[in-house]
């Protein structure tokens, strides 16, 4: 007599959450690191930050500050690996504490955008009806203007400091997190140990946030680390317009900026801080896609 498939009880259906698979034997960074395009995007942001904090503690070559008037427009060398700029500053000093404030702000409004974005999308996508599509008709609107043209409008509107230029940045991206994060939500809204959870009478905010978030942590991290990138791309950009921090701050795209007159004879005061922009965004592409090989096993690339 065949037998029929096994019923699975509603602790059981629990205790199956699956934010708990592959997590359970293997940590994030070890996930991350089997995969090869991780390796590379670990070790490039690895880097990045340590150039960002020697930056922000002084930690260079000379002071980002110093002027040497008998070192103008010097091109490159041992003494100065970037060269030195029309005030006989050295680009290399110079660049490690511009990436410290690019950092700052592509941080701080990956931090808004996450957070009202992930939330949007946790909540249009487990409560539906009339939350959802308020939430999903805003954040269609949202679509319909370019988020750089919301960076512009903002920074103009707020001003040009640190906490500005993030909260300028940060809106474009949270329609982003919004579609990204809701359409697993949806799936999940009917998992097993979802409604398990609500037969034995789980409080929503349990569920949502101690088994729907979890289990979307993966898509977030994946999001984060390409929102990054394309912040640090956007802060250039609005630095490089004049709307970025005021002095004396000094941004990597504000270096570029500065140095975009000289570029045609004294090419290394644009290539220097160019490099590391180039650099740190492909990092940071590289660990997405290390992310979402960790999140998902079947796609990733070992070596």
């Amino acid at each position: 007599m065949t037998q029929g498939p096994e019923l699975i009880s509603v602790a059981e259906a629990v205790n199956t959450d699956p934010a708990e698979v592959g997590t359970k034997h293997v940590g994030w960074i070890g996930a991350i690191w089997s995969s090869r395009n991780g390796r590379i995007g670990l070790v490039i942001v690895a880097l990045t930050l340590i150039g960002a904090l020697c930056g922000a503690l002084g930690i260079t070559p000379y002071g980002p500050d110093v002027q040497n008037p008998q070192a103008v427009l010097k091109g490159v060398s041992f003494l100065h690996i970037f060269g030195t700029d029309q005030f006989g500053r050295d680009v290399f000093s110079g660049t490690l504490q511009g990436l410290g404030v690019s950092l700052e702000i592509a941080g701080l409004s990956v931090l808004i955008a996450g957070a009202i974005g992930s939330l949007g999308g946790i909540v249009a996508g487990y409560l539906g009806r009339w939350p959802a599509a308020l939430i999903m008709r805003f954040t269609d609107m949202m679509f319909a203007i370019p988020a750089i043209l919301f960076a512009l409008a903002i920074v103009t509107a707020l001003g040009t400091g640190i906490v500005d230029s993030s909260i300028a940045i940060g809106v474009g991206w949270i329609p982003i997190y919004v579609r990204v994060v809701r359409n697993p939500v949806l799936a999940l809204r009917e998992a097993d140990f979802v409604r398990a959870g609500r037969v034995l009478g789980f409080s929503r905010s349990r569920l949502l946030f101690h088994h729907i978030l979890p289990n979307v942590a993966g898509v977030i991290a994946v999001q984060t680390s390409l929102a990054l990138a394309w912040a640090i791309v956007a802060e250039a950009g609005l630095s490089y317009l004049g709307l970025g921090p005021p002095p004396p701050l000094e941004s990597l795209g504000e270096m570029v900026s500065q140095s975009s007159s000289l570029a045609g004879t004294y090419w290394w005061t644009l290539v220097g801080p160019s490099l590391i922009i180039v650099v740190t965004v492909i990092g940071f592409n590289f660990l997405g896609d290390g992310l979402r090989d960790a999140a998902d096993p079947r796609s990733r690339t070992r070596t």
